[in-house]
C-alpha cells in the first residue's frame, strides 16, 4: 500500500460513527472471531464475540431482519412512476440504487440490467454534470458487470465533478484495483481515507488492498473495524454485515485457520440464512477437513439460492470425490451453460471459465484464448494468474512461467497462487522451485481447494521422493 496514504486500523472499543458508503458488487470479489460453534446445520450455533468465546458482545453474531418485500414494493412503485415519467431523473436513480441493491442481496443479473436501464434513462433527462446519482449508478452498474474501464472513467468524472465525496473515490478505486493499476488504486484510497477516515467503504476498500500486498493483519484489523461499523448504525443492513463477516472468514481460510473460518461463515449465515457465498465457503471448509458429504451439502443448499460457476465447478468436484461420476459430470456442463446464459456472463465469468477448464483439462486453447484476451482488458494479478495457469495446460511454458511472475508481484499470499507457479517450475524442470511453491501453499492453506489441494500433495511427495532417491552409480566403460 502506498504508505504516504496507508491508513492505522481504527480501535473497535468506543463510540463509533457510521460514515460512507459500501460499493458491494458481484466482483468483490478475494480471497478473506465472530463465532458460532460447530454444527452439521448452517447457522444452528448461537454467535460468540471474536474477543472472547461465550461473551456477550454488540459483535455477536444474531439475525437481522431482511427488508426484501419492502425493496421490491419500493422498485414496483418507482417502476410504475418512470413508466408514465421517465424524465423523472430522481425516481429514476433511486429506481436504479433499488434494483442495485437487490443484486447485493441476490446475485440475479436481471436486476443489474434494470439498474443499468434506469440509470441511462436518468441521465438522458438529466446530464451527469447536474447529476451525480445516475452517473454514480451507472458507474456502479459498469463494476458489477465487469466493465471496468467504463467504470473507472465515469467514477473518476464523479471525482472531478465533486472531489468532496469520499464515496466517489472509492469506487474509482474499486475500478482500478481491477484493471490492475495498483499505485493509482492507492492513491485514489488515500483520498477517501482523507475524506471519511470511519467509512465503512474506506476500511474495506484498505483491507482488499492490503490482502492484494500480503498484509493479512491489516487486512483482518480493517474488515473487523467496518464489521464493528455497521452494526454500530441504527439499522445495520444484513447483507454488508453478513459479507463482512464472510470476508473475516476468507482471510482465515486464506491461511488455513479453517476453526476460525467456520465461525465466521457460521455467523454470515446466522445473520443472512439465504448468503449464498458464505454457505458455498463453509462447505469448502468442510472439504479442507475431509468431510465431503457436509461439503456436499453446503454447496447444494447454496446452488439452490443461484446458479453461479463457481458453486458448480466445486460441487462437481466434491461429487467426483465422492464417487459420485454422472453427478460430477452433470454440474461440469452447467458451469458452460451459466457462463453463457446472459449477456452479463461473458463478461463475469470468462476468467472463472478459463480456469475451471484448466483445472480439468478441457478445451485448452480456448481457455487460454480467453484468458489472454481478458488480460489485455484487465491486467490484474489473477488475469496474469489466469494466462499463466491457461499457458502451461496449453503448453506455452515460457509464456505461462512470464505470466506467473507478474501475478506474484504483490507479494499476495495466496496458496492457489503459489500452486499455479509450482507445476510451471515443475514443468520447467526446476524442481526445486517447485518444491518450494508446492509447499509455500500447502504450508499457508493445505486444503485449498477440494481437488486441486490433493494434486499439490501428490505433486510434492513426488518431487520430495525424487529429490531423496539416491544417485544412480556411474557405470563404468574402461575394458
Amino acid at each position: 500500500m502506498n504508505t504516504k496514504h496507508a491508513p492505522q486500523a481504527q480501535p473497535i472499543g468506543g463510540t463509533l460513527r457510521l460514515g460512507g458508503f459500501v460499493l458491494l458488487s458481484l466482483a468483490a470479489g478475494l480471497a478473506l472471531a465472530c463465532s458460532g460453534c460447530r454444527s452439521s446445520r448452517p447457522g444452528a450455533a448461537a454467535g460468540t464475540d471474536a474477543l472472547g468465546a461465550g461473551k456477550a458482545s454488540p459483535l455477536a453474531a444474531r439475525e437481522l431482519p431482511g427488508d426484501a418485500g419492502a425493496g421490491e414494493a419500493t422498485i414496483r412503485f418507482l417502476s410504475l412512476r418512470v413508466r408514465s415519467d421517465p424524465e423523472d431523473f430522481a425516481s429514476q436513480n433511486r429506481l436504479a440504487a433499488g434494483l442495485l441493491q437487490r443484486v447485493r442481496e441476490t446475485n440475479d443479473l436481471r436486476y443489474l440490467d434494470r439498474a443499468e436501464q434506469a440509470a441511462r434513462a436518468s441521465l438522458r433527462a438529466v446530464p451527469a454534470p447536474v447529476n451525480f446519482g445516475g452517473l454514480s449508478a451507472l458507474a456502479q452498474v459498469e463494476f458489477a458487470s465487469h466493465q471496468f474501464t467504463k467504470a473507472r472513467d465515469h467514477a473518476r468524472r464523479l471525482t472531478q465533478l465533486d472531489p468532496s465525496k469520499s464515496e466517489f473515490f472509492g469506487m474509482l478505486g474499486d475500478a482500478l484495483l481491477e484493471l490492475g493499476r495498483y499505485e493509482e488504486a492507492s492513491y485514489a484510497h488515500g483520498r477517501m481515507w482523507g475524506l471519511n477516515r470511519e467509512g465503512i467503504g474506506t476500511q474495506t476498500r484498505l483491507a482488499r488492498e492490503a490482502t492484494l500486498r500480503g498484509k493479512t493483519e491489516e487486512a483482518r484489523r480493517l474488515l473487523f473495524n467496518a464489521l464493528a461499523l455497521t452494526l454500530n448504525s441504527p439499522t445495520p443492513p444484513r447483507e454488508t454485515v453478513a459479507w463482512c463477516r464472510w470476508q473475516l472468514g476468507e482471510v482465515a481460510f486464506s491461511h488455513g485457520d479453517y476453526a476460525t473460518a467456520e465461525r465466521y461463515y457460521r455467523d454470515a449465515i446466522i445473520t443472512f440464512p439465504e448468503d449464498s457465498r458464505a454457505l458455498a465457503a463453509l462447505g469448502r471448509v468442510q472439504a479442507a477437513r475431509g468431510d465431503i458429504k457436509d461439503a456436499i451439502a453446503q454447496l447444494e443448499h447454496a446452488a439452490r439460492i443461484i446458479p453461479d460457476p463457481n458453486f458448480a465447478a466445486m460441487l462437481g468436484d466434491l461429487y467426483h470425490l465422492a464417487g459420485r461420476e454422472r453427478e460430477a459430470r452433470a454440474q461440469y456442463v452447467l458451469v458452460e451453460q451459466i457462463g453463457r446464459l446472459s449477456r452479463f456472463n461473458g463478461a463475469l465469468y470468462n476468467r472463472q471459465l478459463a480456469l475451471f477448464r484448466a483445472d480439468h483439462g478441457l478445451k485448452a486453447g480456448q481457455a487460454l484464448a480467453d484468458a489472454r484476451r481478458e488480460y489485455q482488458a484487465r491486467q490484474d494479478i489473477y488475469g496474469a494468474d489466469a494466462v499463466a495457469w491457461t499457458a502451461l495446460k496449453a503448453g506455452h511454458l515460457g509464456e505461462a512461467q512470464q505470466m506467473m511472475k507478474l501475478a506474484l508481484r504483490l507479494g499476495t499470499q495466496d496458496a492457489r497462487l503459489f500452486y499455479h507457479a509450482g507445476l510451471i517450475e515443475r514443468a520447467a524442470k526446476r524442481p526445486n522451485e517447485a518444491r518450494k511453491y508446492l509447499q509455500q501453499a500447502l504450508n499457508l492453506s493445505p486444503g485449498f481447494d477440494p481437488l486441486q489441494s490433493r494434486i499439490a500433495r501428490s505433486t510434492l511427495a513426488k518431487l520430495q521422493s525424487t529429490a531423496a532417491a539416491p544417485a544412480a552409480p556411474l557405470e563404468d566403460h574402461h575394458v
